[in-house]
C-alpha cells in the first residue's frame, strides 16, 4: 500500500499491538484477563506471566507516553475470577513504572470492569485517533479509528496467523484499524472468506477493501498485503 494513502503508514506493529508515534501511544485490545481462571483445563495456562512479559517487552521497545487497553480487558461477564484483580494490578504497575499513563476502554465483556479500574467508553489520542472497542458505534467522529472485538486472523499456506486489518475510509470517512486479540489464548476468527456482514463490529461494512497486516515476530518483519478482495484469490 502506498504510504501517502495510509493513515497508519508510520504505525509500528508488534506482538498483536500497535504503536502510533504521532500520538506516542501503544494500543492493545482483547486481553480477556481471567480466561485462564475460567478455562476448562487442569493446569493453569500461565496467563499473567504471558501478559506481563509481553507488555513489558512492548514498553521497553517503544517507551510510550500512553498505553490504551481497547476493551474486553476481562473475560468473564458476570464475575471477577480469582487472580484477575492481581493481574490487572501487575499490568497497571508495569505501565506506571515505565513512565506511561494507562487508559482503559470498556468492551462488551467488561460489565465488571468498574469494580477494578476506572474506564471510559472511548478515548481520543493526541493525533486525533479515536480508540474504542468496536462492539458499538462510537459517540465521537475521527479521521481514524482503532478497534478490537473481532479477533481477526488469516490463514496463509494452511497456517493461521493473527492479523491486523486496515480499511481506508471504512467508517464515516475515517480509516479503521482492527487489532488482533492480545491474548494468545484466543484462536482468532479467520477473515479469508468473510464478508462485511460477517464482522461483529459496526465499523466494518465491507471486507474486500480491508488490507491484512501480518507480523512475523520470529523474522522481525511486518507484511502488508493487498486488500482482501484481491488477496483472497491467492490464499
Amino acid at each position: 500500500m502506498a504510504a501517502a494513502d495510509d493513515a497508519f503508514a508510520d504505525a509500528a506493529f508488534r506482538d498483536r499491538a500497535v504503536y502510533l508515534p504521532d500520538a506516542d501511544a501503544l494500543v492493545l485490545s482483547d486481553l480477556h484477563v481471567g480466561r485462564d481462571a475460567v478455562a476448562n483445563v487442569e493446569l493453569p495456562l500461565g496467563e499473567r506471566a504471558d501478559l506481563t512479559g509481553r507488555l513489558g517487552a512492548l514498553l521497553d521497545a517503544f517507551s510510550p507516553g500512553e498505553v490504551v487497553f481497547a476493551g474486553d480487558v476481562l473475560q468473564a461477564f458476570d464475575h471477577v475470577p480469582d487472580g484477575v484483580e492481581e493481574t490487572l494490578a501487575a499490568l497497571h504497575r508495569q505501565v506506571t513504572d515505565a513512565g506511561a499513563d494507562l487508559v482503559v476502554v470498556r468492551g462488551n465483556h467488561d460489565s465488571q470492569l468498574g469494580t477494578l479500574v476506572d474506564h471510559r467508553d472511548e478515548h481520543r489520542l493526541a493525533d486525533d485517533t479515536l480508540v474504542c472497542h468496536g462492539h458499538e458505534r462510537p459517540a465521537g467522529t475521527a479521521p481514524r479509528y482503532v478497534v478490537g472485538h473481532d479477533h481477526p486472523a488469516i490463514e496463509i499456506e494452511g497456517k493461521r496467523r493473527p492479523c491486523y486489518l486496515w480499511g481506508r475510509d471504512a467508517y464515516g470517512g475515517g480509516d479503521v484499524l482492527v487489532l488482533p486479540a492480545f491474548t494468545r489464548f484466543a484462536r482468532g476468527v479467520v477473515v479469508n472468506r468473510m464478508s462485511g456482514r460477517d464482522f461483529a463490529t459496526p465499523l466494518v461494512t465491507r471486507s474486500d477493501d480491508l488490507r491484512p497486516v501480518v507480523r512475523d515476530e520470529d523474522g522481525d518483519e511486518t507484511f502488508r498485503f493487498p486488500p482482501l478482495g484481491e488477496f483472497r484469490e491467492l490464499l
